[in-house]
């Protein structure tokens, strides 16, 4: 079991998720831009590394408007040997590493040019992990999109989106189970058309299921996992108290997530938390955890 957060240390006085208007696009500022938030992602590494945070969300503000037709700069080759230095480190930390599209990524609308934009976001995402020199288990999680009226044409519409993807993209796409349209079932059904593996979102399915136990869905998402693609991915959060349904946790809440250990012995899997003040609560998770004999220690 390795445990993170996602893209932002609040920490560090440093970012990986620099960027400017696009009006102001030029190359000399992109460069500068990309250059300062590898630095960033670099500070980000050595942070956990020292704290035992081995699992880390890298954001999608990398490179900013690298899907955007005005960025016709081919960064994966300038900053090759940048990028090939972080994937180093990040093997020698044995640390595994996800990347997660924001939600106008949707292969399933109905709109051709969505569709085809969300396949460059995805190459895009796909190209950072590949530059890296990291292996299958990195992976790039989505959620499957919309309804838009018709539940099995949108998954259909889906199937065949994804079949059209890159094989880069492909060997690194995973499907997250969501809150309100896709719980599951839904993307088990998917994962069956595509062979795309399931993320699992425990704070989702608790919102929406089909009356699955914790352990049972677990162990479901376990197995559309290959030795491959690495250990299963799950995402976890609790609810904030006096907020709307659904709004993720300020802060990691000690008895809910010792209790989610308890609940989910012996699964293993790895735990990206989603909880809003990021290395803070990861940095809690870990201690917590540490008695678990799931839990991999930093290397010696």
């Amino acid at each position: 079991m390795k445990i993170g957060y996602p893209c932002i240390n609040r920490s560090l006085t440093s970012k990986s998720s620099r960027t400017f208007r696009l009006v102001s696009f030029s190359e000399a500022r992109f460069l500068a831009t990309v250059e300062m938030n590898l630095a960033g992602l670099r500070d980000i590494l050595e942070y956990n590394r020292r704290h035992d945070l081995r699992f880390l969300r890298i954001t999608s503000d990398l490179i900013p408007f690298a899907s955007h037709p005005v960025c016709t700069v081919p960064w994966w080759k300038r900053f090759a040997a940048t990028f090939r230095d972080l994937g180093k480190t990040i093997r020698a930390m044995e640390c595994r590493i996800t990347m997660h599209p924001d939600q106008f990524t949707l292969l399933n609308s109905p709109d051709p040019r969505i569709v085809q934009a969300s396949m460059a976001e995805l190459l895009y995402h796909a190209r950072i992990l590949d530059a890296m020199e990291l292996d299958r288990t990195a992976k790039i999680q989505i959620h499957a999109g919309g309804v838009y009226g018709n539940k099995p044409l949108a998954m259909k519409r889906f199937t065949v989106a994804y079949r059209a993807l890159p094989e880069p993209v492909k060997r690194r796409l995973v499907l997250e189970n969501d809150d309100h349209l896709y719980a599951l079932a839904d993307v088990l059904a998917l994962q069956r058309e595509t062979g795309a593996p399931i993320l699992f979102d425990f704070f989702h399915h608790r919102l929406h299921h089909h009356g699955e136990t914790v352990p049972e869905a677990l162990a479901l998402a376990a197995a559309t996992w290959s030795k491959t693609d690495g250990l299963l991915l799950t995402d976890y959060s609790s609810q904030e108290p006096g907020a709307r349904a659904g709004t993720h946790a300020e802060t990691l809440v000690p008895a809910e997530f010792t209790a989610l250990l308890e609940e989910t012995r012996p699964l293993d899997f790895d735990i990206m938390l989603e909880i809003k003040d990021k290395e803070k609560s990861a940095r809690r998770a870990v201690a917590l955890a540490r008695t678990d004999p799931r839990f991999i220690p930093r290397p010696a």
